[in-house]
């Protein structure tokens, strides 16, 4: 399994961030640019909030397993697999959904923040974009945690027929 690109979440992230400022902007000059659901930053911080958790279970795990300590309980090579699989996922949909939220959040800040509403459409698609990025956070550090470490040197090559000296 590959590890997430850290270019390729900014690239994504960017790309969304654009695309989402072109749209707000011309939403509102044909009608009313739709408002950004409150429950956008609190279910992106849930999901922040459950990879952290996840992420700190399988570190003290591994870390117990690795000193051998006795009662350790040992991690399922599926479940580390599941975790980077719902980490790698996370984030590349927070990256794009942060760019979008983002792109919003420049849009309404550079043109309408004189009404009240827009404000606080504002100040939600900000905390929409700044939790995205702790779901990225939270997913990247996932992902490093579960990592396997390089065993290049734990295991000696394996002789072919023609590396054998007759």
């Amino acid at each position: 399994m590959r590890t997430l690109r850290i270019r390729m979440l900014a690239g994504l992230f960017a790309i969304a961030l654009v695309i989402a400022w072109s749209i707000a902007r011309l939403w509102d000059t044909v009608g009313t640019l739709p408002g950004v659901p409150l429950a956008a930053p609190i279910v992106l911080a849930v999901i922040a909030t459950a990879l952290f958790a996840t992420a700190l279970s399988l570190r003290s795990r591994l870390r117990a397993q690795r000193e051998r300590r006795p009662g350790a309980k040992g991690v399922d090579p599926l479940a580390a697999a599941r975790a980077v699989v719902f980490a790698q996922s996370s984030a590349l949909v927070a990256s794009l959904v942060a760019g979008l939220y983002g792109g919003a959040c420049v849009y309404l800040i550079m043109y309408k923040l004189d009404m009240d509403p827009r404000q606080q459409q504002a100040v939600y698609a900000g905390l929409a974009f700044l939790t995205g990025v702790a779901v990225v956070a939270a997913a990247i550090f996932l992902e490093r945690i579960c990592k396997l470490p390089d065993d290049e040197d734990t295991h000696p090559p394996v002789p072919t027929p023609h590396s054998r000296h007759h």
